[in-house]
């Protein structure tokens, strides 16, 4: 793929550089069976409670929509236990980047790419993941929600990529391994990168992945250096 007007990389934080499961995980023998479900109902709600407050226009900061998502599962398996809430909410701050994220963007940045997050996730939250991921140094920038208050998919989410770039749509390279995050970004007019990780088909929805790949790593045969 030649991209000589591909200005930026701009990527997703949970689920595509981040791993969201990581947090669960470093407790699973404390949590036993049920480990991997309430790990699984955690990230659903935390996305269901994100769309429907931004339908409600009751935009609540992701933090708090993260802790409501976590009751939820806890109480889905008559778990509730405030110091499991809180240590578990501790460790979010703290995910593990998936394990070829540092390379990739190491390697992005070699060709002077402008590379940001995008993502739902609060300015204070993005900054400790970031931070404790290793991943902060490697990004020009990390653009969160806060400013106005709505979720992604809203078209306004994604234009803080292009007011941020001062480019247009189509000039982004948008990543993410979430589908509905992929379909709305592609509508808005981004070209976008879907990380397939779990062979899953595509929504079906506007918007559509022009490159599906299996991998971060699978990024650096999409672009080439800027002319």
């Amino acid at each position: 793929m030649t991209n000589p007007d591909i200005k930026a990389f701009v990527f997703d934080a949970y689920g595509t550089l981040l791993d969201v499961h990581s947090a669960v995980r470093k407790l699973s023998e404390e949590l036993g069976p049920e480990a991997q479900s309430i790990s699984d109902i955690w990230r659903t709600k935390q996305l269901e409670y994100s769309w429907l407050r931004s339908l409600m226009e009751a935009h609540s900061n992701f933090w708090t929509v993260t802790s409501d998502a976590l009751t939820y599962a806890l109480k889905y398996h008559d778990m509730e236990d405030q110091d499991l809430h809180a240590r578990l909410m501790s460790l979010y701050l703290e995910l593990t980047a998936y394990q070829d994220a540092l390379s990739t963007l190491k390697e992005i940045n070699k060709y002077k790419y402008t590379t940001l997050v995008l993502s739902n996730g609060s300015q204070e939250m993005l900054d400790k993941s970031l931070k404790s991921s290793g991943l902060q140094p490697l990004l020009n920038k990390a653009i969160s929600i806060d400013d106005v208050q709505t979720y992604k998919p809203s078209p306004q989410v994604y234009k803080l990529a292009t007011d941020y770039v001062e480019c247009q749509p189509e000039e982004i390279l948008f990543v993410s391994a979430n589908a509905w995050d992929v379909a709305g970004a592609n509508y808005f007019g981004f070209r976008v990168a879907w990380i397939n990780r779990f062979k899953r088909p595509p929504e079906v929805l506007p918007g559509r992945p022009e490159f599906i790949i299996d991998s971060l790593s699978e990024l650096r045969q999409l672009y080439q250096p800027n002319t």
